[in-house]
């Protein structure tokens, strides 16, 4: 099939639920994409995140492959050595305490199975949550996640949810009652503009948890498995909550969702109460072992804190340099340029250029390169960014002059 088919057969029998962009990619190997008429890319979203080994690591085609020729599938009533082997491998790297997980397939159904889990090891039904949060759109995360476009057309949603300002503990301190059964913050509000959370606020939170006998929920879905410097973002400030919600890179490429929790909190949740039927499949968890690998062997955690603080450090000298530009902000390789106007027209510049970005709202950048890239590839990208900002600012102050 051409290009104009397949984008003609997608709009035809698949739900208009995403915003495409016209552009077939075919493959893609490490940090670069090719669509199918040849031309490359340089991705620095990594499918939002997920291609945090880049595509096609060989480490995880070779776990695949080698796993399709043996067992792919098999329900979690059975046990399986690859489960055992990838379980083994991500408890030894969980903060301390965070022992016990349920697997899942992606990071909203981590998020369920959080809600779940607090309100049956508490008895109680009330989740706060933080303006700005984005956990995912099935109808307990979509409860969770603030942003009305997203809400309003399914309300109602689960009851006994509050969202309070984000940054401001005497807020979530306020909101506790004797109905609360936990708080789920997000270490950096991705969706939300790539906000890193300030300074002693998770301490303060942790603090303000254990003091009201309520649980602490970290959705890490994207901010985990390196990509801000640590292992798990929340070590960057030395918290450990209850229960971590993870996904995305994990099973490198594959569908995956995880829920770790400390275990006498999971030994709430009894045999039937909740499960999935590919949970722990096979061939996501050789997959998984694979990816656990590469991230620990190839010092990548390392490499995204050099890295990120190298690649932040070019995009700070934008802010001076194009008006349009109001903030860089992020840690690692999870980072954020916040613009004064829409950021589309720079997203669309920069894609015709050859460098994938995605959005965080409607005014910030968001840059999530895989953790292989390297600093040649981080030079090109702040190139790209570099011209289609200021040609969007010429656009909006109807200057030609180049920069």
């Amino acid at each position: 099939m051409n290009e104009k088919e397949i984008i003609s057969i997608e709009s035809l029998y698949l739900a208009n639920v995403f915003s495409k962009k016209p552009l077939v990619f075919t493959h893609g190997k490490g940090a670069l994409l090719w669509d199918i008429n040849g031309k490359e890319y340089l991705d620095c979203a990594s499918s939002y995140g997920v291609a945090a080994l880049g595509h096609c690591h060989p480490k995880i085609v070779n776990a695949i492959k080698t796993q399709a020729e043996s067992l792919i599938t098999l329900h979690s009533c059975y046990y399986n050595d690859k489960r055992a082997e990838f379980i083994q491998k991500l408890v030894n790297i969980t903060p301390k305490g965070l022992n016990k997980a349920f697997l899942s397939n992606s990071g909203a159904e981590s998020v369920e199975c959080a809600i779940k889990l607090a309100r049956k090891v508490t008895g109680k039904t009330e989740i706060i949550s933080i303006m700005g949060a984005y956990h995912g759109k099935t109808m307990g995360a979509l409860s969770l996640t603030w942003d009305k476009k997203y809400r309003e057309p399914f309300m109602p949603l689960i009851p006994d949810v509050k969202h309070v300002a984000p940054d401001n503990p005497d807020k979530i301190r306020e909101a506790i009652t004797d109905k609360t059964a936990a708080v789920i913050i997000e270490p950096i509000r991705g969706e939300g503009g790539i906000r890193v959370s300030q300074d002693n606020y998770l301490q303060q939170v942790r603090e303000i948890c254990n003091e009201k006998n309520v649980l602490l929920i970290f959705d890490e879905v994207q901010t985990s498995f390196g990509r801000t410097g640590k292992l798990f973002c929340c070590q960057n400030w030395n918290v450990t909550p209850d229960i971590m919600c993870l996904a995305k890179p994990f099973a490198g490429g594959l569908p995956i969702g995880i829920t770790v929790a400390r275990e006498n909190l999971m030994a709430a949740l009894k045999i039937g109460e909740h499960s999935t039927t590919f949970s722990g499949s096979p061939i996501v968890c050789a997959a998984g072992c694979a990816a656990l690998d590469a991230l620990i062997d190839e010092d990548l955690v390392s490499k995204a804190a050099v890295n990120g603080k190298y690649f932040k450090e070019q995009l700070e000298t934008m802010v001076s340099k194009h008006k349009i530009v109001k903030e860089v902000r992020g840690l690692g390789l999870m980072l954020g340029i916040e613009l004064r106007y829409d950021v589309y027209g720079v997203i669309i510049k920069a894609l015709n250029k050859g460098v994938l970005v995605i959005d965080a709202g409607r005014t910030v950048i968001r840059i999530l390169p895989p953790l292989i890239i390297n600093k040649e590839q981080i030079d090109r990208a702040v190139k790209v960014l570099d011209e289609a900002l200021g040609e969007e600012e010429n656009e909006r102050t109807g200057n030609t002059v180049s920069n």
